[in-house]
């Protein structure tokens, strides 16, 4: 469906027609990201020559109040739920191939790193929740976390540290299953990356090696789904995880 802009905009007509979704499109907002089978290709990056059809379909589709919020293409946002923000990335538009050996290497790309900081500062909210396709806390460079690209994950993890940027919560998937993991910081708050999949495709085991910073109990191989909770005083929020 990739190869023409008719070919995309029927792959979502026909997926927005299911009976069956029409339920769940009806009774909730919808926000959303992509990842490469939104984007485009299977693995597919800023090489893609169709993602300008698959942006104006995201656009279509998709009614984020917010796109494009740094001007450099891309389905990049924010909104506001409550006090809750959301910073929905876009880990395809500026993605540099994933066996690219020479030039600078990045799945988000500096203009997108430097908004999402920009954007994290100025944000007032106790809980700053962090959307995109891969996996961020991963340290093993399996399939497409950002392990791949280990300089500009440093960058963006270092930088969230020297900033002093409270409340940062990871929310990922593409890996056909869940996990939360925790990624202990000294002299800072724990950082966690929640990664919830799949909802409909296959479910898959992770590598034996990636249980580093799993948290205990919390894979699921199966298919699922995961609601968020946000509760308590202003200023003493606590987030419940189902």
């Amino acid at each position: 469906d990739w190869g023409s802009r008719t070919g995309v905009l029927h792959r979502y007509s026909h997926t927005r027609a299911l009976p069956e979704l029409q339920p769940l499109l009806g009774s909730v907002h919808h926000y959303a990201i992509w990842d490469d089978h939104d984007y485009g290709p299977n693995d597919s990056d800023r090489s893609y020559p169709g993602k300008n059809w698959t942006l104006e379909a995201f656009k279509l589709f998709w009614a984020n109040p917010v796109s494009d919020v740094n001007r450099r293409g891309g389905s990049t946002g924010t909104f506001v739920w409550g006090d809750v923000q959301f910073f929905l990335l876009d880990d395809r538009w500026f993605r540099s191939p994933d066996h690219r050996r020479t030039g600078q290497r990045g799945m988000l790309g500096d203009a997108q790193i430097e908004w999402l900081l920009d954007a994290l500062v100025y944000s007032k909210a106790p809980f700053k929740i962090v959307a995109t396709g891969g996996q961020v806390l991963n340290p093993v460079a399996v399939y497409e976390t950002y392990a791949i690209f280990p300089e500009e994950r440093e960058r963006l993890l270092n930088a969230i540290a020297d900033e002093g940027i409270e409340g940062v919560f990871f929310l990922t998937g593409d890996r056909h299953h869940t996990v939360l993991s925790k990624l202990d910081r000294p002299g800072a708050y724990p950082l966690y990356d929640l990664t919830v999949s799949p909802f409909t495709a296959g479910p898959a085991e992770p590598d034996p090696a990636e249980g580093a910073l799993r948290v205990p109990g919390t894979l699921v191989a199966e298919r699922n789904f995961a609601l968020l909770t946000v509760s308590g005083p202003r200023t003493n929020r606590s987030l419940r995880i189902r």
